[in-house]
């Protein structure tokens, strides 16, 4: 949605070493905001952004407009059940359906052999994995690692909207991971390891209010109930700080 970062130039470059043509969308898609969201003072940089892909490399750029995107009297949607049920869809209603709506659109004008999404947006990932599967898309999802600032800050557009003392406290969404990270490797069962991270989280904040912190499975996004087999599992969390609104996850396998 523009604003770019390190994070979506290292989408990029992931693309520029296996694609012969990258191809950037740029759209801030009005229906996976909801009434009360920021769509209106969402970041938008487009200068800016034009100059970032340009460094990367990349050979276009889409940058359609609402009108364009959903021409007058559009009233169709993809609405993807179970995985986007919780977590940021139950926070968020009507999210992912324009998230999947929008992907859909532009993966049928594009028509791209692979499409890359970053890690930061998890439950996203998920959606448009399920998404793609489900209605047989022909096109292959590759995932970058969510990038992160020197203190651990997962980068997002967002994170502009912060004081310097919420950038300061933000730092709790990668510190609480960190422990239950530590936690969960321990050997301790998901459910008492989320609810130590709650309590640490608890411990550290000043103004943040935790919206969600759970032990998940990344591809179906229920709260996973053991960490004993080779299988992925994820550890998200969202919370407020001040007025912004962050979220941020790991992914790991049992040692």
């Amino acid at each position: 949605m523009g604003a770019l970062h390190e994070g979506h130039l290292s989408l990029v470059r992931a693309c520029r070493q296996k694609c012969g043509i990258t191809i950037v969308s740029i759209f801030v898609n009005p229906t996976q905001f909801g009434p009360a969201e920021d769509l209106d003072k969402y970041p938008r940089s487009i200068e800016e952004d034009i100059a970032m892909l340009e460094s990367a490399g990349a050979d276009v750029l889409f940058l359609p407009t609402a009108e364009e995107m959903y021409p007058h009297g559009s009233s169709t949607f993809v609405i993807v059940e179970d995985v986007a049920a919780g977590y940021e869809g139950a926070i968020r209603p009507t999210h992912f359906r324009g998230v999947a709506t929008v992907v859909a659109s532009l993966f049928h004008i594009v028509q791209p052999d692979i499409a890359f999404f970053g890690q930061k947006d998890l439950q996203q990932v998920a959606v448009i994995k399920k998404m793609v599967r489900d209605l047989h898309v022909p096109i292959r999802i590759e995932i970058g690692a969510t990038v992160r600032e020197a203190d651990g800050l997962a980068m997002s557009s967002r994170n502009r909207y912060l004081s310097s003392e919420e950038r300061a406290e933000a730092l709790i969404l990668s510190q609480t991971l960190a422990y239950v990270r530590e936690n969960l490797i321990s050997g301790l069962p998901p459910a008492e390891v989320k609810l130590l991270g709650i309590k640490y989280f608890d411990s550290l904040k000043k103004r943040a209010i935790l919206d969600y912190l759970d032990i998940i499975d990344p591809e179906t996004f229920h709260s996973a109930d053991s960490f004993k087999s080779s299988k992925e599992t994820g550890v998200v969390i969202a919370a407020k700080i001040g007025a912004t609104r962050l979220i941020d996850n790991i992914l790991l396998e049992a040692q």
